[in-house]
């Protein structure tokens, strides 16, 4: 066996590619990327309206203790300023009173005042920065200055209020010891010399030296530098208004709901169970996308591409069945089974359909056998002649034969019709029949022998069976072929569903080939896989093209009602005329 036989397989990935493959996932969600821009975009033009008509001015205060020698550096005025506390005494009511007082302003504007001040503390410094904001530029600048001064003369007036009781303090002790003092020395004026005037001069001495004590800290405190602080800036009236301006908080709120727009298209694609991309339908079936049909913009047409509009389909499932030619697992016997997930099964229809004129076009001898006994189709809406060519499971009796001696007649019947594919050429079908018991007609020895066709040389067998999360009329074939495709809508379907159908393929003894993947159909809810059903009509046969030539169909014959056979019953599901 060559090389080129060789199975496909899924090919490997580097980090570019992985990367490229995740940005076109989140661009699956313009809307949710779309919300976020328009989200940041009205929240940029919020800020730029709100901030265009507000000017902020700064004023600077260097703060300092009191000192007796202020270039001691001995002295840290860290250790004896908690800058914390400056700070909350700034945004105090009392100083917003005393600035109040300064600019003309009554008690009922105290509030609006102190809403526009901020005082800020810059890291490991000394200085409270003033800023205040307001709607025009002078009166900014104006009430910044006012609430500054107001806290100097403030913190001014705490620092002398304590030195003034420290000092009151000090005199408060002094003052019975100099009366003491004072006292004693009229006394000792009066004693003459002896032990006792030698005591009362020696309680002299420790008196002058207590009085001298208080007198000394009492200087001290006088001779202290009691400014509370400086202004090394002064606010001036701002020349231009606060904020980015609209054009930066346009661009800004852009770039904030771009990233929470890409936020949320990541969140909703993490959450999302659908396969987001080829990869992932790979690495759920473990088996190769063989191909992804175009998306139908004909509003639905005939099942076969060949000779339409649009060549872009027929060319993708030439592809595809190049593709399942050159598998060694399909190459060998060259049976094939094409099913759906679940729900409609028409595109898999359309798929079989042309697998099987593409397998034709090659020479090849194919039967397409429509083992879908609940919902068949395909003699409706195909173009068949009934003679011409061999009939390789004809019944013995010929076909119709239960139905002359007034019998129900099983599938396979032993009816085969003779498709032209126009330029790919012909193949056989075997139409699918209702049935009483679907699972009895398809595990039969006739259907076993039907399929067996493609051990012929030069033979190809495609079965088209309903979808099997639906029912598992495709399980009990799945021993009697070669490879399983599956025909999917990425939207439609869960990664489960898809990892559910490989176990239950690989359970019944099956492989799976790969996957075709297709868009939503037209009419269908995205994201749902149902189509919305018109109302039952006759199925038009498709115009011919030009220069081919179409045998008519054989007129079938009008259908009989036996009772007991099942017609009477109420079924699983209702389905329309034309519809899957």
């Amino acid at each position: 066996m060559t090389e080129t036989h060789r199975p496909a397989a899924i090919p490997a990935e580097d980090e570019p590619d992985l990367l490229r493959d995740q940005f076109r996932q989140l661009t699956r969600y313009r809307k949710l990327i779309g919300a976020g821009i328009g989200i940041g975009l009205l929240g940029g033009a919020y800020l730029g309206i709100s901030t265009a008509d507000t000017y902020v001015a700064t004023a600077d205060v260097v703060l300092r203790t009191p000192t007796d020698d202020p270039f001691n550096p001995s002295i840290a005025a860290d250790k004896t300023v908690n800058i914390g506390s400056e700070r909350q005494t700034a945004l105090s009511s009392s100083i917003a009173k005393e600035a109040a007082k300064k600019l003309g302003m009554g008690s009922a504007e105290l509030a609006g005042l102190r809403s526009g001040l901020q005082v800020t503390n810059p890291p490991q410094s000394m200085v409270l920065k003033f800023t205040y904001t307001s709607a025009t530029p002078a009166e900014a600048a104006r009430r910044a200055n006012a609430l500054t001064e107001a806290y100097l003369a403030e913190r001014q007036k705490a620092l002398d209020v304590t030195r003034d009781k420290m000092v009151k303090s000090y005199k408060d002790q002094r003052d019975p010891v100099s009366k003491q003092l004072d006292e004693l020395v009229k006394e000792i004026a009066r004693m003459p010399a002896g032990t006792a005037r030698d005591a009362a001069l020696s309680q002299k001495t420790d008196l002058q030296s207590k009085v001298g004590q208080f007198n000394g800290n009492i200087s001290k405190l006088d001779a202290l530098d009691m400014t509370p602080g400086r202004v090394t800036t002064q606010a001036t009236p701002p020349t231009s208004p606060d904020g980015p301006g609209l054009p930066m908080s346009l661009a800004l709120g852009a770039a904030v709901g771009l990233a929470l727009g890409l936020l949320a298209a990541w969140v909703r694609l993490v959450f999302d169970p659908s396969p987001r991309s080829d990869g992932d339908v790979s690495r759920a079936l473990r088996a190769p996308v063989l191909g992804t049909l175009p998306r139908d913009k004909t509003g639905g047409g005939p099942l076969l591409a060949a000779g339409e509009a649009d060549p872009r389909l027929a060319e993708e499932y030439r592809s595809v069945a190049f593709r399942l030619a050159y598998d060694s697992r399909f190459a060998d016997r060259r049976r094939l089974l094409v099913v759906a997930p679940r729900g409609s099964s028409e595109t898999a229809a359309a798929v079989a359909v042309n697998l099987a004129a593409s397998f034709a076009e090659t020479g090849k001898d194919v039967l397409l056998i429509e083992a879908d006994l609940r919902t068949p189709v395909l003699a409706s809406q195909l173009r068949t002649d009934a003679g011409g060519r061999p009939r390789w499971s004809q019944m013995s009796g010929g076909p119709g034969a239960g139905q002359a001696a007034g019998q129900e007649t099983d599938w396979p019947d032993g009816r085969q019709l003779a498709v032209d594919a126009g330029e790919s050429g012909s193949f056989d079908l075997i139409p699918g029949e209702p049935v009483r018991n679907v699972a009895r007609a398809l595990t039969s020895q006739r259907a076993t022998r039907l399929v067996s066709e493609a051990d012929s040389p030069n033979s190809t067998v495609v079965v088209l069976a309903p979808p099997v999360l639906s029912y598992a009329d495709a399980l009990a074939l799945v021993d009697r072929v070669d490879g399983v495709l599956v025909v999917c809508d990425p939207r439609a379907v869960h990664r489960s569903d898809l990892s559910r159908i490989r176990e239950l393929i690989s359970g019944a003894g099956g492989t799976v080939l790969g996957a075709v993947l297709h868009g939503p159909l037209p009419g269908e809810k995205r994201g749902t896989g149902r189509r919305r059903m018109s109302l039952p009509t006759a199925p038009a046969s498709p115009a011919p093209a030009a220069g081919t030539s179409f045998p008519s169909p054989r007129p079938q014959p009008p259908e009989q009602h036996i009772p007991g056979d099942g017609t009477d019953t109420v079924a699983l599901r209702t389905v329309r005329t034309g519809q899957r």
